[in-house]
């Protein structure tokens, strides 16, 4: 008790006996040291007495990673769409560099006390990053529910796309067309999607009886331009296939197929992740493994409005089917 007063007090700038009357509900507080302190709680992660806690708002935060991959709008789009018509607000918090943190996010949800928080993207995928803040909304029992595979200390409710299925359907379909020298184009090294597909991929190319050429695997940044400058290293090496964890990534290789003088798909064939908007109007159309981001969206808030309900626990990770879509940027490989 007396540790949670010293923190409560530090994070607010009163004493610990202001503190004390606050949570004994006892007066002589004003209105607003008294809201400082019951937020300073929620914050730092402390449950609130039971007569002080009061109800949460009907607000969902709704965290995403980033704008520039289409995949996160359109997931956002049919997340909050459907928050909506539950009679949910969603509160969309969307990082960059340099910007407002995720744990900074966490502390303003928590400040807002929201009935619960979706995540499409964030630390929770990436092993090596900090995990304290999602500690946080344990503590409290906030209902939480993480889009994309999480490392596996993170435990909360997970609706992810099968990645390893992902990859073995793209390297499947390069493989039929006589593409032998097939490189893969990943995210960061430590992202838990990447690090699926790539194991998955090592167990379809010892399956297909082929070595895995270290120098046809680059990992970068999800973006078109880290894409151009990986799709150019796996050229270099020899690849005739390029199978991507992402449709930007994907791009970004056509882009370096043609500033290399190469035809898509005559020279190289190009396979993307997502099937986000308008990959079937790039030129070529892009051959891609499609989420089904519909079936996901449902799933996430079926999950989340459970454990707002109390019927449903944390729970496991759920993991959707992919669907490889064909359009032309593969094609038979190259005779020589």
């Amino acid at each position: 008790m007396s540790k949670r007063l010293a923190e409560v007090a530090r994070k607010v700038g009163v004493s610990e006996a202001t503190v004390s009357r606050v949570l004994n509900d006892k007066p002589g507080v004003s209105e607003s040291t008294r809201e400082a302190v019951l937020t300073a709680l929620d914050v730092l992660g402390y449950e609130r007495p039971t007569k002080l806690r009061g109800e949460r708002a009907r607000l969902v935060g709704l965290v995403l990673p980033e704008l520039q991959n289409p995949i996160f709008p359109a997931l956002a789009e049919i997340i909050g769409g459907t928050l909506a018509q539950n009679g949910y607000t969603p509160l969309l918090c969307t990082q960059n560099a340099g910007g407002i943190t995720e744990s900074d996010y966490v502390d303003l949800l928590l400040a807002q006390q929201v009935s619960g928080v979706i995540f499409l993207g964030g630390h929770y995928t990436e092993a090596d990053a900090p995990h304290g803040h999602y500690e946080r909304l344990r503590r409290v029992k906030l209902p939480t529910v993480l889009v994309s595979a999480p490392v596996d200390s993170v435990g909360f409710a997970t609706v992810s796309t099968d990645d390893g299925s992902a990859a073995e359907q793209a390297i499947q379909h390069l493989h039929q067309l006589g593409h032998r020298k097939i490189g893969l184009l990943l995210g960061p090294a430590g992202h838990q999607p990447s690090v699926r597909k790539l194991a998955s991929a090592q167990r379809v190319f010892a399956r297909l009886g082929l070595d895995l050429d270290p120098a046809l695997v680059v990992n970068g940044l999800y973006s078109i331009e880290s894409g151009q400058a990986g799709a150019t290293r796996l050229l270099q090496a020899g690849a005739t296939g390029i199978v991507c964890a992402s449709d930007p990534l994907a791009l970004g290789a056509i882009r370096a197929a043609k500033r290399a003088g190469l035809v898509v798909p005559a020279d190289v064939s190009v396979v993307g992740f997502d099937d986000s908007a308008l990959m079937s109007f790039t030129e070529p159309p892009l051959t891609t493994v499609r989420q089904p981001i519909d079936a996901m969206g449902r799933a996430v808030i079926d999950m989340l409005l459970g454990q707002i309900a109390g019927t449903m626990g944390a729970g496991d990770e759920l993991l959707f089917e992919p669907e490889l879509v064909l359009r032309a940027s593969t094609g038979p490989v190259a005779t020589r």
